[in-house]
Parts: structure tokens; sequence; C-alpha cells
């Protein structure tokens, strides 16, 4: 199961499915093929949100997002 972390502190937010990272790829641009990391703030929690992510990843995003509402997340495969 593919792990998403806070890209900044290495902190686990939690284990989330392939559909998840499949809505990850789809909805953000990448600069090659290995690009496994993301910047969120919130308006595109909120695309996430409208694009149908799942509670899991919604809710791990969301405790990563600072102050200011914006994060560096990274998935790994497991």
């Amino acid at each position: 199961m593919p792990k998403l972390y806070d890209k900044a502190t290495n902190r686990l937010l939690g284990h989330i499915s392939q559909d998840d990272v499949d809505l990850l790829i789809a909805q953000f641009e990448e600069e090659s093929s290995r690009d496994r990391d993301y910047y969120v703030n919130n308006d595109t929690f909120l695309m996430l949100t409208d694009a149908g992510a799942s509670s899991t990843l919604l809710d791990a995003i969301k405790s990563a997002l600072d102050l200011h509402g914006e994060a560096d997340i990274r998935w790994e495969a497991d």
C-alpha cells in the first residue's frame, strides 16, 4: 500500500490506496515519469475533493497543510 509523506519533515501522513495515487497523478502536472511529489494548498485540496478523492487521502493531506494552507507532499510505493 502506498504511503504519503510530508516532504519537508518526512513525516508519514498515512497509507493511501493505488486509486489515490492514480488520482494524484491525474490531477497534478508531473515534471517527469518519476515525479512523486506535489505542492498542495487550499485550492488544490478543494480540486482533489471535487475530483472524488477518498477521505483517507484528504485527511492525510489536511494534516500536512501549514498555517498558510500549503504543503509539499510525496508518495512512495510500498
